[in-house]
């Protein structure tokens, strides 16, 4: 197979591309260092094209290896003819290679093997030929042996059917067809164990579903209801029409005496041996299917939380709400410096609330707080309320937003906020992490394992190696299309940043707690373990701040500071008038791209990258998403009624709908059909988290805490 024509097909680009990017990603090359600084040789491909590449990249060679075992394994056996290894070397997929292997594969003692181990190979070739002339029960006479265990003809003929109907389930063709004819026109269909039982299952308790419309997320919940001993679930074939197909393929002259008996046998073949492991074939490529667009959503979703806008310049009290431990609360300077923490008692059962205002005025007036950071966990409700009659006893102007305080638990038990606040228990710590993700959510939830952060659905269900990695490379992009501050960036953080491991990110710690604030990009190669290819990988997107070199504080690459230099004395300016921020109109001083990039000795487009940042040295992409919504008031359940307008905050975008937050405890839900009034197949083509939408309420059901909301007709 012709891997970079495959994957030029598959992913719509130009050979030449693909080429390109299989050749740097085989030079060990990371995605985010391609997609920023290797745009002239890949033709500008981003990084999600990039990472699609890679993965597909693996699976065609995985499938290239295992073609060439299977191979070699049935040339071993001496059964390799032209027609075979032509037809497993162009088959496209995993599944289609296995199917050919079958008959060839080493197998366990089944039915079929003891049969011909009583020597009735002959007898089932016989009745194979269709030509008998006498009944079976003749024919079989001649291989009853009490030596080999064959007691009666019954007994011979039925061995013979057995290894006739593994020869059978051994074809490939057939099995493609089957499995063709079952995703096309079969159903999946689930009932429940016990149908009194309550459950979140309900909906599933006698369900039916053709295959090929089966959505990823009721695959999914299928699957859970299955697992949890709730639901009985199962896949139905078109069995008559698979019959039929299978009698005609195997049958090919009537014969009275081997004509009924090959329909038993082709009967056999399909439901004892062909149609369980076909339909476990397709329960598992449904829950992959289902899975690779669950992760992909976790994905979208997990990016926009990250991308984030950071809430600069503000002191943040982050309160972590409580019932019977108290709400623990942190103070949090601007740059993310803890001032000081204390636990109140403001909710049940203590109910201290007189004790707990006065402690949060002390704390507004002593730390000019500007806004709080309350997390959507237990007792959030019970702390907004006293939020805001806080609020309006005060002159100070405090806001205040809820924050997703997904996973902050779990770094607050980490080793890793051990290390960074030993002084500090968990609860103190978590008040931290809510008050810092609110500043910087990025450099706050790199410290969190992305599974952690509650922006998906069935995450607990899937594939966890392949969830991580994607989630994995879901940070490393944000990371880097952000770039981090050399001299203030945790290792927490710079570990993400492309070319940069767990080691060398402590390593740069520790080199800067030695040695002070880097001047240079070039003192990186000074930091032990990091050679010149990490170097090249990662200088790009670390920054410095007033650097003894301004293009230091740029996403300039050190390998393009001559070219940069170049341009900037072309056009007349020095490169130290970029500390005084961007050279505003540079780009469009440039004439001609095409004999500028020549002159200076670069690439077209790394000269319009070059240009585009010293006309924005350090550019944010954060910047242009939306901002967080700031309250200073309370809006409840009971206050909310059908058609009142509001305006809130995507927490999770799923399959079916987006959770917006409205201001009132529980989220509302946009279904898919309330999102537009023109179709779309996915929530993802309305809406990302984080973004601040208008919503008009349908409904509001107190009892099951349920709201539901429409995007349509505002």
């Amino acid at each position: 197979m012709d891997i970079i024509k495959k994957l030029a097909e598959e992913l719509n680009i130009g050979r030449h591309q693909a080429e390109a990017a299989v050749k740097l990603i085989d030079e060990g090359n990371t995605i985010p260092f391609i997609a920023r600084y290797r745009k002239e040789a890949t033709g500008s491909l981003d990084d999600e094209v990039l990472r699609n590449l890679d993965e597909r990249l693996k699976y065609l060679r995985n499938l290239e290896e295992r073609k060439e075992q299977v191979i070699a394994s049935i040339r071993e056996q001496e059964k390799l003819t032209p027609e075979l290894e032509k037809k497993i070397r162009e088959a496209q997929a995993l599944v289609a290679v296995e199917d050919l292997y079958r008959p060839y594969k080493p197998k366990r003692r089944t039915r079929a093997t003891i049969a011909k181990e009583k020597g009735l190979e002959p007898l089932a070739d016989l009745i194979s030929m269709q030509m008998i002339k006498e009944p079976l029960e003749s024919a079989a006479a001649a291989y009853i042996s009490q030596e080999k265990g064959v007691a009666t003809a019954r007994e011979a003929i039925d061995g013979a059917k057995d290894i006739l109907a593994e020869r059978i389930s051994d074809q490939a063709e057939y099995r493609t067809y089957i499995r063709n004819a079952t995703m096309n026109k079969g159903t999946i269909q689930s009932s429940a164990k016990d149908e009194k039982a309550e459950s979140v299952y309900e909906m599933y308790y006698n369900y039916e579903e053709p295959l090929k419309k089966a959505a990823g997320h009721r695959i999914l919940a299928l699957n859970r209801g299955e697992n949890e001993k709730i639901l009985t679930v199962k896949v139905t074939a078109p069995v008559d029409q698979i019959l039929m197909y299978l009698e005609k393929q195997v049958i090919v002259r009537d014969n009275p005496y081997t004509t009924p008996v090959l329909k038993e046998i082709a009967a056999d073949s399909y439901e004892r041996l062909m149609g369980p492991s076909i339909e476990r074939e397709i329960r598992n490529e449904l829950t992959e299917k289902a899975e690779e667009g669950a992760i992909r959503v976790f994905g979208k979703n997990l990016e926009q939380l990250l991308m984030q806008p950071p809430i600069v310049g503000r002191v943040v009290l982050g309160w972590d709400p409580a019932f019977r431990t108290g709400c623990k609360l942190a103070v949090v300077d601007s740059t993310g410096k803890v001032l000081d923490t204390v636990v109140i008692y403001p909710t049940a059962p203590q109910n201290k609330v007189a004790e707990a205002k006065k402690i949060l005025k002390d704390f507004i007036k002593k730390y000019n707080i500007t806004l709080i950071s309350v997390g959507n966990g237990t007792a959030s409700r019970e702390s907004e309320q006293i939020i805001v009659d806080l609020l309006k006893e005060i002159r100070e102007p405090v806001q205040y937003v809820i924050v997703n305080e997904a996973g902050a638990s779990v770094y607050s038990a980490s080793k890793l906020a051990t290390e960074e606040f030993p002084q500090f228990d968990v609860g103190q710590r978590s008040a931290v992490s809510i008050a810092r993700r609110l500043q910087d959510p990025l450099s706050e939830l790199v410290k969190i394992d992305p599974k952690s952060i509650g922006v998906g659905q069935y995450q607990h269900d899937m594939n966890q190696k392949h969830l991580g990695e994607t989630l994995e490379g879901v940070v490393e992009s944000c990371v880097n299309k952000v770039g981090v501050d050399l001299n203030t960036a945790s290792a927490s953080l710079l570990e993400y940043v492309s070319g940069i491991n767990k080691t060398l990110a402590k390593n740069i710690v520790a080199y800067r707690e030695e040695n002070g604030a880097f001047k240079s990009r070039k003192q990186l190669l000074k930091v032990a373990k990091l050679g010149p290819k990490a170097f090249e990988q990662c200088a790009g997107f670390m920054r410095i701040a007033g650097g003894e070199n301004p293009l230091d504080g740029t996403s300039v690459h050190p390998e393009s500071y001559e070219a940069a230099e170049k341009l900037l004395k072309k056009l007349g300016y020095r490169a130290e008038e970029l500390k005084r921020g961007g050279l505003t109109g540079i780009s469009r001083k440039i004439v001609d791209y095409k004999k500028a990039a020549q002159e200076i000795g670069v690439g077209e487009i790394t000269l319009r990258d070059i240009a585009g940042e010293l006309e924005k040295p350090g550019r944010d992409p954060r910047d242009e998403m939306p901002k967080p919504i700031l309250r200073s008031d309370i809006l409840e359940m009971k206050d909310l009624q059908p058609g009142m307008v509001l305006k809130g905050t995507v927490r999770n975008v799923i399959d079916f709908g987006a959770f917006v937050d409205i201001g009132v405890h529980q989220d509302g839900l946009v279904h898919i059909s309330q999102m537009t009034d023109k179709y779309i197949r996915h929530p993802l083509e309305a809406v990302s988290v984080g973004d601040i939408v208008e919503v008009k309420i349908i409904s509001v059901d107190l009892a099951k805490k349920r709201i539901a909301l429409t995007m349509k007709g505002i």
